[in-house]
This record gives structure tokens, C-alpha cells and sequence, in this order.
């Protein structure tokens, strides 16, 4: 028999619904990833879903998630679910189906890890495994997250020349005091930037008493957030400089 899992996400039907997927890796910021649920749910006529890496939930609670949006259906999709849901031939696929479920999908954070993975093509997870299943059509949204030294290393370049190269638009990471304790180029863009980019981006209207959330940075050609002085400086050092 199907094996049934858990019921598949279902696209709403109402006009104008802007249905975001949220995807988490393997870094300390994944433990923005509630926030932004919360944040994008207050918008009008938005649905969120959320896919994981095993790594990435080590920084929130994934059941507590799931447990506060219960009334509107967020899931956290995890590597088990692939194959929980699957049985035998003609049994819907999870990373096809979170790809059709999708009208943009936000890569926050996205770990060195998990962009080195996007720029070979690996397909090693869920997470993976839908990356490559994404339709040119998408719109995709990167904001890297990792280690100055990480962020700084020549790979890390060449992987996100790659991934603009197949759609994605990066978002500039922040210099700041890290987590493991470095200070420098490489944090997330912050939470509330990546919101608004969304909420700008695709017209969406908060919702009715919602109180706002200031922007930390401004929006740079309405895709990403303006460089600070050192994003710059480490730009012309040869940081995310495609075709030079």
C-alpha cells in the first residue's frame, strides 16, 4: 500500500496568494528561521512552508515551529519525509511536489556547504534534491552565511558566480561580530531585510494592525541590500566578482 506520510502542502486557490519556500542550512542562522515565518505570515495572503537540512535544526526548534503557525499549515520538510511519503512508482515525490508548491523560494541561510552542493549540481538530500528540481522560472533568493574565512575563500566566489549564472539572486551577506567569535564579512543579511525584500519585491500588503519592522538596510535596485564598506572593499579584493 502508499505509504502516506504527511499530507503534501496544498497551493491556495485564493488570487494573489503568494505561496514563499523558505530553505535552511547548516548554519547559526538558521535560527532566524522562525522569525522570518513569523514575519512573512504578516503579510496578507502569504503562505510559507519551510525545508530543512538535518544540520540546520540544530539551531531551532523545528517542532515548536510547526506548533506556533499551526493554524496556517507551516510545515518543517525534513530529509525523512522524502521517503516517508513515497512507497512505490506513481506515489507523488516530495522535492517535485514542495518545487510546484512554490512561487519563490528564499536560501536563508545558505551555508558554504550547501552552496558548493548548488554550484556541482549535488542532490545528496531534500534540500539538494529541490534546488536541482527548480524551473529557471522560479525566482530563487541566496543569502549566504558562513565564516569570514569561509566567505572569503576563492570556492566561495566561483560558487556564487555559479549560482547567478542559474537564477539565483544573492543577497549581500553583513560584516559584523560573528558567531564562532571572528569579526568580518560574512553574516546573513538580516531577517527583517529579507522580509521586506519579499514583502517589496512582490507586492505583498501587511496585514491590517500589524505593527511594521524597521529595515535595517536599504534595498540596492529593489533586489538586494546595499553593501557596507567592507562588503565593498571586499568586492574589489575578488569577492563575488563574476566573469573577472
Amino acid at each position: 500500500m502508499p505509504n502516506p506520510g504527511r499530507p503534501f502542502p496544498r497551493r491556495s486557490s485564493a488570487e494573489g496568494a503568494l505561496h514563499v519556500l523558505l530553505l535552511t542550512t547548516g548554519s547559526v542562522a538558521s535560527v532566524k528561521a522562525p522569525l522570518i515565518v513569523k514575519e512573512l505570515l504578516n503579510y496578507e495572503n502569504t503562505l510559507v512552508q519551510v525545508v530543512s537540512t538535518k544540520p540546520s535544526m540544530h539551531f531551532f526548534d523545528a517542532a515548536k515551529l510547526e506548533e506556533d503557525n499551526l493554524a496556517v499549515g507551516v510545515k518543517v520538510w525534513r530529509d525523512e519525509d522524502e521517503w516517508a511519503t513515497w512507497d512505490r512508482m506513481g506515489d507523488p515525490v516530495l522535492h517535485i511536489e514542495l518545487r510546484r508548491w512554490a512561487d519563490v523560494v528564499l536560501l536563508a541561510p545558505c551555508s558554504a556547504n550547501t552552496l558548493a552542493k548548488l554550484a556541482a549540481g549535488l542532490c545528496d538530500n531534500l534540500l539538494t534534491s529541490l534546488l536541482r528540481a527548480l524551473t529557471p522560472e522560479t525566482p530563487k533568493h541566496l543569502f549566504p552565511a558562513m565564516n569570514t574565512f569561509m566567505y572569503l575563500h576563492p570556492h566561495t566566489a566561483s560558487h556564487l558566480c555559479t549560482a547567478e549564472e542559474l537564477g539565483w539572486q544573492v543577497g549581500s551577506p553583513e560584516a559584523k561580530a560573528l558567531a564562532c567569535g571572528d569579526v568580518g564579512m560574512g553574516a546573513m543579511m538580516d531577517w527583517r531585510d529579507i522580509c521586506l525584500l519579499v514583502a517589496e519585491r512582490y507586492a505583498r500588503r501587511r496585514r491590517v494592525g500589524v505593527e511594521e519592522v524597521p529595515r535595517k538596510v536599504p534595498l540596492k535596485d529593489g533586489v538586494t541590500a546595499a553593501p557596507t564598506e567592507e562588503a565593498e572593499r571586499m568586492g574589489e579584493a575578488g569577492v563575488k566578482v563574476c566573469g573577472g
